[in-house]
This record gives C-alpha cells, sequence and structure tokens, in this order.
C-alpha cells in the first residue's frame, strides 16, 4: 500500500514508518521539523528511514491547507496515519496556540484531503489524556470523555468529533488511537524516562510530581506501532448494533471506531523510578512537587476492544522497556 505518515520524524511516527516499510509498503512522511524539542534528534532518526528506497518525505506542516492539498492530489493514498500534533499536557498551559494549528486546523486539512482522494482509512493519533476528570478504572473507550483538563486533551477529544463527523458526512473510515504513555528508544526528550534518565546520569534531581502518588499505564513503542499496523488492517464498519439510546461511544452507524492501546498495567511512578535506577545502577536525587496543572493522579487502560477486534494485547514488561532504553540513550548520547 501507499501509505501517509504525518509527524514522520516524530518518536511514533519513526518507528511505525520503520515498521510498515519492513513489511513492504511504500511510505511517505511529511513533518516541519519545528524546535518543540532537539531538532537534531527528529533529523537523526529521519536519517534511518531515508536510507529506505520505499521511503518519500516532505518537509511540511499539516496546518498548511495548500501543502496537504497538493500532496493529496499528487498521491493516491491507500492509508492515512496522522501522528502529527503538538504534543504535551504541560506545554499546552504555555502555548496553546500551537496546538489549536496543529491539532485542530492540521487535523482539519488532513480529514479534507482523506475525503476528496477516497482514502481508505484514516487512522489518527487521540492520547488517554482525553479520560480527563474520569476516575473509573480502567478507562474504556464506551466510557463518556466530556471533562478534558488540558488543552491538549481537548484538541486531541475535538479530533474524534471531528473525525466522526467526516465519518457520518463522506463514509470516510476513521480510527483514532488514545496512546497511554508511551516510552522507548528514540523517545521524546519531554517524557519522564527521559528526563529521569539524563537527570541521574548527570548527578540532578529529578521532579517527582504528585509527592509521587502517580500511576501510568506506561506502554513499550513496540507494542504502539503493533497496535497501530494491526489496527489500520482492520477497516472499521458501521456497527449493526449502535443505536442513538443507548450510544457507544466507541463506534457509530457510520464507519467509526476508537480503541485504547496501552499495557493493561499502571505503575506506581515510584515503582518506574525504581526500574530506571536498577538499570542504570545509581540512585536518583528526588525533588517532590505537587501535582501540575492539567495531569491526571492515575491512568490505566482497558484494551478489550482492541483484543478482541485485532487480536493484539500490549504486553512488553516495563522492566525489559526501560533497559531498552537506557541501552539505547547511553550509545546515542555516548
Amino acid at each position: 500500500m501507499k501509505i501517509l505518515v504525518t509527524g514522520a520524524a516524530g518518536f511514533i511516527g519513526f518507528n511505525l514508518s520503520r515498521r510498515l516499510l519492513k513489511d513492504g509498503h511504500t511510505v511517505y512522511g511529511i513533518d516541519n521539523l519545528n524546535d518543540y524539542y532537539d531538532v537534531n534528534l527528529k533529523k537523526n532518526r529521519l536519517a534511518i528511514i531515508e536510507r529506505e528506497p520505499d521511503f518519500n518525505f516532505i518537509l511540511g506542516d499539516i496546518a498548511d491547507r495548500d501543502t496537504i492539498k497538493e500532496l493529496f492530489e499528487t498521491v493516491a493514498f491507500d492509508g492515512v496515519v496522522n501522528l502529527a500534533a503538538q504534543a504535551g499536557v504541560r506545554y499546552s498551559i504555555e502555548n496553546p496556540a500551537s496546538y489549536i494549528d496543529s491539532n485542530l486546523v492540521g487535523f482539519g486539512n488532513i480529514l479534507e484531503g482523506c475525503r476528496h482522494s477516497k482514502v481508505k482509512h484514516l487512522v489518527y493519533a487521540s492520547s488517554s489524556s482525553v479520560y480527563g476528570l474520569n476516575t473509573h478504572m480502567p478507562f474504556s473507550v464506551r466510557h463518556n470523555v466530556d471533562h478534558p483538563i488540558s488543552l491538549y486533551a481537548a484538541s486531541k477529544k475535538a479530533n474524534e468529533l471531528m473525525a466522526h463527523t467526516y465519518s457520518y458526512l463522506y463514509n470516510l473510515p476513521t480510527t483514532g488511537l488514545r496512546f497511554f504513555t508511551v516510552y522507548g528508544p528514540w523517545g521524546r526528550p519531554d517524557m519522564a524516562l527521559f528526563l529521569f534518565t539524563k537527570a541521574i546520569l548527570n548527578n540532578d534531581p529529578i521532579n517527582v510530581f504528585n509527592n509521587g502518588d502517580m500511576q501510568r499505564d506506561f506502554t513499550y513503542i513496540d507494542d504502539i506501532v503493533e497496535g497501530v499496523v494491526r489496527v489500520l488492517n482492520t477497516v472499521p464498519k458501521a456497527d449493526p448494533d449502535w443505536t442513538s439510546d443507548t450510544p457507544n461511544p466507541s463506534s457509530s452507524c457510520v464507519p467509526y471506531k476508537l480503541y485504547n492501546i496501552g499495557n493493561n498495567q499502571p505503575i506506581a511512578l515510584m515503582s518506574f523510578v525504581e526500574a530506571i535506577e536498577k538499570a542504570i545502577g545509581k540512585k536518583a536525587v528526588k525533588k517532590y512537587l505537587p501535582l501540575q496543572a492539567g495531569d491526571v493522579p492515575a491512568t490505566y487502560a482497558d484494551v478489550n476492544d482492541l483484543i478482541k477486534d485485532t487480536g493484539f494485547k500490549p504486553s512488553t514488561p516495563v522492566d525489559e522497556g526501560i533497559q531498552n532504553f537506557i541501552k539505547w540513550y547511553r550509545e546515542y548520547y555516548q
């Protein structure tokens, strides 16, 4: 297939592109290489996939309507995976405009491109952040998510609503994926594992929010990629059992679907830190801080729908994933 991956130089986009190329697909990757974090890390990821003859890179921004329109008019894509987005819960409080541009305007452009070129399946990144003030655990795609607590989360919820509209109006098959705390080699420098590893190796204190009383459903990058590939090959159909009287939020009377992709095993933050300390062979100096605005104390993914429809359940143990990351980090930064 010809597949468009947006955000191809990003953490998930890079790993997904490598996998799709390995599976024999032709991949077109677009990225604006912005400086939200170290651009050299993005360029080094890109250099690896640009060695592949079936990879085609486009330097561009999905928020640029003309660029996206021209791209879809030039190439007939079989599938699209939209991973380009302004990421980060905390940064959305500092710089809300970047979330409006990328996550709303950009996603609207992708939907329009898919609609006009009759793409067979649009898969897009949502986030576990959409669960917001929900407290019933584990988080299920069958629960309502109407109370986000960050603009980032609200933008991802908006993506799900926008996708449903296009599925309804234009019969465009769309699937949203709510990722749960992704980690692993080539990860983002603003994420906990990266920050903790760097600080411990540099003898700097690590910031432990909510005084350490947090849980996250840490999900290894290979499991995320496997989930995306399985879902891309599982084109949604209208749910014959769906009814507006008792609506299931994860499906619809049109070709629309939502899945969680998480490890289904929340880990206490302090246990996560201990696993990093063990892998590095060095204790962390901890600085305990209150819960940050926009953060939630715990996440926990119900992945029953993912298992039922694709036969896949994320399962990489956190200790193994952390060891893989530490090995990569030491080699990359020498």
